[in-house]
């Protein structure tokens, strides 16, 4: 369904749609939406809703489950915002519009024999949107696509147009790189980038015990460790990915299509129908699914070892807790879900980050651990995500940005160490709230 407003000059305007996120758990009716060609268009845009008094949000892929992008006012979408600014060899950096998909920068990246350090698991998500909500891939000393940022050029509040580096509005910067769209619009980065490489990844069965045993020794002993438990089971399934030398050896074609995409989306959306409509049935399910995943490893580009196709929907919840306590928190939730009757057919997926200096980043000063857990979409919550919270954050718990919580700003100031420098930094750029909305206000107070 989709209405025209009238009376707009905004370029690029598209009138007004009724906006949801990927996973249908978030929906909007902005006053209108624009898709800005060029900056000087995105400030124009900015510039008239203040004009308007209307809010100005950005959304990407609307891959977040929380309601970050929402708005009631005018919502950007920078499709047409997917340039290439420079592809600088020597400094080691790539500047890309804000709109660009991770996997257009993946294929230009491979083109130029250059790649990022680290990596989320999928790359459907736009560059601004990954950035601005913290995804995060798994890294002993890697951190997330933020952590890579060199640069910003960004559109405040007023419409103006700044850039932003570590020597250059270096408080900007410092909030801007992970800024949640709460200071402005994003309208192009410069990543740190390095040569291609390629990784060799080992996926293996391990028992729930085994794993959060011998997790200290696996984090620090790979590059890139994360597992999954299925609960309902004993059974995890880890994977290590470490940089090699040797030539590449991807999964056969067959292989690669049975195991990524037939057993993993296909074959799992069909369980999970059957799970979502016959609960019992999931322990079964669970126990055959943890054993479906056996033991392959192959070599090949990074970003293709990083990321995995993602189509069963979902929504999801993950916590940032200090990577000393995360066996013990593990440990704690699946005890809760033992003697809980929920029946969880989604694994629990737990990956590591290295301490970093983003003020609004989860793993802000800390190294830390990643526990997401998930409902196939449709599925009554029944208390799960609740229960799960309150062991987080009892665990002084940071959520992530574009995932489901019930945080508020009074809990986050206590977890964050920067919060209060963040929010300074908003009150500065955007005193009027021109980038706020119900979101921001519960994570950021008003």
């Amino acid at each position: 369904m989709s209405t025209t407003t009238s009376g707009s000059t905004n370029p690029g305007d598209t009138g007004s749609t009724t906006w949801s996120n990927w996973a249908g758990n978030q929906t909007a009716r902005p006053h209108r939406t624009v898709s800005p060609a060029s900056v000087e268009e995105l400030a124009a845009a900015v510039r008239a809703a203040a004009e308007d008094g209307l809010p100005v949000k950005a959304v990407g892929s609307a891959h977040s489950f929380t309601a970050i992008a929402a708005t009631d006012g005018v919502l950007v979408r920078p499709d047409r915002l997917t340039g290439i600014r420079e592809v600088d060899h020597r400094g080691g950096t790539v500047t890309v519009e804000s709109g660009l998909p991770l996997e257009n920068l993946n294929l230009l990246l491979e083109h130029a024999g250059l790649a990022l350090t680290n990596m989320g698991d999928i790359m459907v998500q736009t560059v601004a949107g990954a950035t601005s909500t913290g995804t995060h891939g798994t890294g002993r000393s890697s951190a997330s696509l933020a952590a890579q940022i060199k640069g910003l050029e960004i559109v405040l509040a007023d419409g103006t147009v700044s850039t932003c580096s570590p020597t250059e509005n270096a408080e900007l910067f410092a909030g801007a790189r992970l800024g949640l769209g709460a200071l402005g619009v994003v309208s192009a980065i410069t990543f740190g980038v390095e040569p291609a490489f390629r990784l060799t990844a080992l996926e293996q069965p391990m028992s729930f015990a085994e794993v959060t045993d011998r997790f200290e020794e696996l984090a620090t002993g790979n590059e890139h460790f994360e597992f999954y438990w299925f609960p309902h089971t004993e059974g995890c399934s880890t994977k290590r990915n470490n940089r090699s030398e040797g030539p590449g050896a991807p999964l056969p074609p067959f292989r690669k299509w049975l195991d990524d995409d037939f057993l993993s989306n296909t074959v799992w959306e069909g369980a999970c129908r059957v799970g979502r409509r016959f609960p019992a049935t999931i322990p079964g399910i669970a126990k055959l699914a943890s054993k479906a995943w056996s033991e392959r490893t192959y070599t090949d580009v990074s970003y293709k070892v990083f990321t995995s196709p993602r189509r069963v929907r979902f929504v999801e919840m993950e916590y940032a807790v200090s990577r000393a306590a995360v066996t013990g928190v593990l440990r704690e939730l699946k005890a809760l879900v033992e003697r809980s009757d929920w029946k969880i057919s989604f694994p629990v997926e737990v990956r590591v980050a290295p301490a970093d200096d983003l003020w609004m980043s989860t793993a802000s000063e800390r190294d830390t651990a990643y526990i997401a857990v998930h409902l196939y979409r449709g599925t009554r919550d029944q208390g799960y995500f609740t229960e799960v919270e309150k062991i987080m954050t009892a665990h002084q718990g940071r959520p992530h940005w574009g995932k489901l919580h019930t945080r508020d700003a009074e809990y986050l100031a206590g977890v964050y160490p920067h919060f209060g420098e963040f929010t300074a930094l908003r009150d500065k750029v955007d005193p009027e709230r021109r980038f706020g909305n119900d979101y921001l206000r519960r994570v950021l107070g008003s």
